[in-house]
């Protein structure tokens, strides 16, 4: 192989392997709590899995959710780029991108934004990554013994993102900006049997608390949930890893 060629090469296989190294100080749930306007404390929730993330507020004492917003990030020269897929509090920013400098040390995560500093967030992996961890589109339904297939790339999406304690799923509109919902928690996924227990839900706070158990099947590669909603009804989903492009 030529000189050159190698040279190039392995100049490209250590730029992904330190963006990969870098990503992975980031990878995972991570908290903070802040007093808000009415001195009431309110718990945000940032999950990094694979090139997505989410940011998420609620109250820490009811659950009540305050807002979310989410999409691709990337990393660079102590630099975060997020760039918004949804974004609940304001529509007009789906689409738009974001730079915060961050850090990251034995207190934990630092961001900052145009000198605004965000107190520390905590770690809250406890664990290390399960069979589900990572990020999944809505991809069908089994109803009555006959699958539906849903297609996934397109602007209308329904997103589930996992690390390795936490979850949230998000249905969202890309093209119409529209923000449709959101749930999440924290779960767990051991042979074969999924819980989560549910600790903010933008379309019904009441069900904050609870705690839904169900089957799950990977073996195919595609996630196969099975059990019964929040609202007890049975269900079957099938849900395909999502790959950035």
């Amino acid at each position: 192989m030529n000189p050159k060629t190698i040279l190039s090469t392995l100049l490209l296989l250590l730029a992904i392997s330190t963006s990969l190294l870098a990503k992975g100080n980031l990878q995972g749930a991570w908290s903070r709590s802040a007093q808000g306007q009415n001195g009431e404390m309110i718990k945000e929730v940032l999950l990094f899995s694979g090139d997505f993330f989410s940011w998420t507020a609620f109250s820490e004492k009811t659950g009540a959710f305050i807002e979310t917003r989410g999409g691709i990030f990337s990393m660079g020269n102590g630099q975060l780029l997020l760039k918004y897929e949804f974004y609940s509090a304001d529509s007009t920013k789906v689409g738009a991108e974001e730079t915060w400098e961050w850090s990251s040390g034995q207190n934990g995560l630092n961001l900052s934004k145009d000198g605004v500093k965000k107190e520390a967030w905590k770690s809250l992996e406890e664990s290390q990554p399960t069979d589900l961890s990572g990020v999944w589109l809505m991809g069908g339904r089994v109803r009555n013994g006959e699958t539906t297939r849903r297609e996934v790339n397109v602007p209308r999406k329904t997103m589930k993102i996992l690390t390795g304690t936490r979850f949230q799923w998000i249905a969202y509109n890309t093209e119409t900006r529209q923000f449709l919902g959101t749930g999440g928690g924290s779960y767990t996924a051991v042979n074969g049997k999924y819980v989560e227990n549910l600790e903010f839900f933008s379309r019904d706070n009441q069900r904050v608390g609870m705690q839904l158990e169900f089957s799950f099947d990977t073996a195919s590669g595609e996630w196969h949930h099975t059990g019964k909603s929040s609202a007890g009804e049975a269900m079957h989903e099938i849900w395909v890893r999502r790959v950035q492009q």
